[in-house]
């Protein structure tokens, strides 16, 4: 189940993609943008695609103008000095509030993941046309949609790809964000080491590698934190031997979370 080690890695970021649009072509934008940078996909290749521009395909967007907050969202609003509307998306968003920090509720996504704010984001987002502003949220289904635009992609070029759909999270025991994936297709989102021998032989007894935030982590460096415009990064010259495995499989089960 270990990587093929690859004799080199490239990693490309895709010039010309423009800012998206609910219900935007998505593959055949990208489709557009690997042909002006004169890459024909091979067997493979992965591609990696932020998760700002998946939710505003898919229409992802809230309107502050439209939302109420909650008695609930009003009292979270004073202790972390937001919009009280924004905060009451968060709760929308959340299954339950973990802590309370400065500026960031800690959350846990309908989805699972433990995350701030829940994803809810204004940053990169076109608030033109609104009233008092738009937030963007996660996909609803970031494994199929990862498996949805794996397929698209598939059926023009011919060739056998991995998907994975990134977003930038904080961690627990260190400062800074780094690149994580969300959704997953086509490739191990998460490889199980357990038995495989170390360099003196001993089975290893507890190691699994999160290979697609790996992918997304390296993608980030390309992609960038703000105004780079660069939100898809094609990868090519890694390999798995692994069965394929969403990016679900990496959100850790409450019972197995000491942070929780």
């Amino acid at each position: 189940m270990s990587p093929r080690a690859p004799a080199r890695l490239s990693l490309t970021a895709l010039d010309g993609i423009p800012l998206i649009l609910p219900g935007d072509n998505l593959a055949g934008i990208i489709g557009d943008a690997l042909r002006r940078s004169e890459i024909v996909l091979q067997d493979g290749d992965i591609l990696v695609v932020a998760q700002k521009i998946i939710s505003k395909a898919e229409g992802r967007m809230v309107d502050l103008a439209t939302i109420h907050p909650s008695p609930a969202a009003l009292k979270y609003a004073q202790m972390v000095n937001k919009d009280p509307r924004l905060v009451e998306v968060v709760l929308r968003e959340s299954e339950e509030v973990l802590r309370i920090a400065q500026n960031a509720l800690v959350t846990v996504h309908k989805l699972g993941f433990v995350m701030a704010n829940a994803g809810v984001d204004q940053s990169n987002v076109d608030h033109a046309g609104t009233h008092d502003g738009t937030v963007l949220l996660l996909p609803e289904d970031p494994d199929g949609s990862a498996a949805t635009l794996k397929s698209a992609i598939e059926a023009e070029w011919s060739a056998t790809i991995g998907v994975v759909i990134s977003d930038s999270f904080g961690r627990a025991w260190r400062k800074g964000v780094t690149g994580v994936a969300l959704g997953a297709a086509g490739l191990p989102a998460l490889r199980n080491l357990v038995g495989e021998p170390d360099l003196f032989g001993r089975p290893l007894r507890v190691s699994e590698h999160a290979a697609a935030d790996d992918i997304a982590s390296a993608a980030s460096l390309l992609m960038g934190q703000g105004a780079e415009g660069l939100p898809v990064i094609h990868i090519r010259g890694l390999g798995y031997d692994a069965p394929d495995l969403p990016a679900s499989t990496l959100i850790r089960p409450k019972d197995q979370d000491v942070f929780r």
